[in-house]
């Protein structure tokens, strides 16, 4: 009952299905890098919020040409300052796009990335044998897709001359944002699956076969380009997230209320197993693959939990346990791989499936970590804040005294000996009672025995002989010759 306690009391860990849907109402995962939207919904107010940029800028445009129409017909101002005019107008429309690039490079240098500009690969280029891999594995999805797409004849011809397009296009365009990549990917996935399903008339089933192998070719192909670009905060964002899950090494599967016991040898296999899933995600280069990293990550989860629980999992038990293992595993640039799925994933396998459920929730958990409290572990602040600063811990589980190399049965040996110490503490505690209870029963006995005896002291009891037999009443009257004469019957004769 306590533990079920507890867990109503910590309403951060619990998030309501309804939560993980699109916040627009359509029926669609949401998704917290999208503000809570779909990707449908999400590109409408991103379309909605560029056409506004746009109508301001014009605005801004006009009206900065009437000042300079105004200024000039006024004073007659020299050209240098029109241009001064002007250069306003267009100090706004770059500032936006020079911000990010200026303001990374004050926190990073050059790297050896796969992902770094033209400029920095020809001062460091990557090592040959990084190269040679990535190569063996572009040429090995180019083959294996093209001998996907024959099964298709012309609709897979269709495909591949729509891919080499657009591959071509990415490549004129690596000066743009990663959110305008982005689009670009997305609304390329639109029009491959849009011309399939209309012009060539493929089947549903089909086209999402299809649209998988597009999403392995491509996104193959520009890994290195648009995977944590040195444009955007990824890099710095997988180091918060990695600084705090460390801090937060502390926490025990107790202060969630994880339904998973380690000490099943099965349990502790699959946890094991969701552990090296989320931490395999980061070796994939398609989305698809990374999101199938996530999918395992979380199956091998509701078997653990079915396993202790000997039920099914549900969705408030998942949640604190895929929280568990995110802070166990500390999974490398987890904010990199989540920005890439949202960013380059078929879009259709976000907003719905069973793929789309595991990759919000585990947006849900990382959020979660990331605002995680004391009310949140149900904790006093001195407490959150002694263990957040390394000032003491926990009390750590006997499973955590063994070294690494120690096996699973010396484990389990040692915590069957402690088990039975502790039994026969408590049987010797329970025999220790019963003697004391023995003895106070004895001594309560002997103390009523003595009062007894000290009253009978006191008051002696007198045993008087027994009485004479009593006589008539009138047997010792002398007075006797004073009295009447007895009545006499008498005979009526009448």
């Amino acid at each position: 009952r306590r533990k079920m306690n507890l867990k109503s009391e910590r309403r951060g860990i619990h998030v309501d299905q309804s939560e993980l849907l699109c916040k627009k109402g359509c029926g669609y995962y949401g998704n917290p890098a999208w503000q809570g939207f779909c990707s449908k919904c999400w590109r409408e107010e991103y379309h909605k919020a560029r056409q506004k940029q746009i109508q301001e800028d014009w605005e801004l445009a006009e009206r900065l040409q009437r000042e300079e129409e105004e200024a000039y017909a006024s004073s007659q101002s020299t050209q240098g300052a029109q241009s001064l005019t002007f250069s306003k107008f267009e100090e706004k429309k770059t500032n936006e796009k020079t911000r990010k690039v200026t303001t990374v490079k004050k926190f990073f240098t050059a790297s050896s990335r796969a992902g770094a500009k033209k400029e920095i690969q020809e001062a460091k280029a990557p090592s040959p044998a990084i190269h040679r891999q990535a190569s063996i594995e572009t040429d090995r999805v180019s083959k294996e897709f093209i001998e996907f797409i024959r099964t298709y004849q012309k609709p897979g011809q269709d495909i591949y001359k729509q891919c080499k397009l657009f591959l071509d296009t990415m490549s004129h365009k690596r000066d743009l944002s990663i959110e305008e990549q982005s689009e670009c990917a997305q609304d390329f996935y639109q029009n491959v699956a849009d011309r399939l399903q209309t012009r060539w008339k493929v089947p549903p089933e089909k086209v999402e076969k299809a649209m998988d192998e597009v999403e392995k070719y491509i996104m193959t192909r520009q890994y290195k380009y648009v995977f944590c670009p040195e444009t955007t905060d990824d890099e710095k964002k997988d180091l918060a997230v990695q600084k705090r899950i460390r801090a937060l090494h502390w926490v025990t599967p107790q202060m969630l209320c994880v339904p998973v016991s380690e000490e099943i040898p099965e349990v502790s296999d699959m946890v094991v197993k969701a552990i090296t899933d989320i931490i395999e995600m980061d070796s994939k280069r398609v989305p698809r693959d990374k999101l199938a990293c996530i999918t395992k990550c979380s199956k091998h989860i509701f078997n653990a939990i079915k396993i202790t629980k000997n039920e099914p999992a549900s969705a408030d038990d998942f949640l604190p346990t895929l929280i568990y293992i995110v802070l166990k595993g500390n999974p490398p640039r987890l904010q990199s791989n989540i920005q890439y799925i949202t960013r380059f994933c078929n879009p259709s396998r976000l907003m719905t499936g069973e793929d789309g459920y595991y990759f919000t929730n585990l947006c849900c958990a990382v959020a979660f970590i990331e605002k995680l409290d004391a009310q949140s572990l149900n904790l006093s602040q001195e407490d959150f804040d002694r263990f957040m600063t390394g000032q003491t811990s926990p009390k750590k589980q006997e499973s955590d005294t063994f070294s690494p190399d120690v096996c699973l049965g010396v484990k389990q040996m040692c915590k069957s000996l402690d088990l039975l110490s502790q039994l026969n503490e408590r049987q010797e505690r329970i025999v220790s009672e019963a003697k004391k209870l023995e003895k106070d029963l004895i001594d309560w006995t002997e103390g009523i025995t003595k009062e007894v005896e000290d009253i009978v002291e006191k008051y002696p009891l007198e045993i008087k002989p027994k009485s004479q037999a009593l006589a008539a009443i009138d047997s010792e009257n002398v007075e006797n010759d004073k009295l009447p004469p007895p009545l006499q019957p008498q005979v009526y004769a009448g």
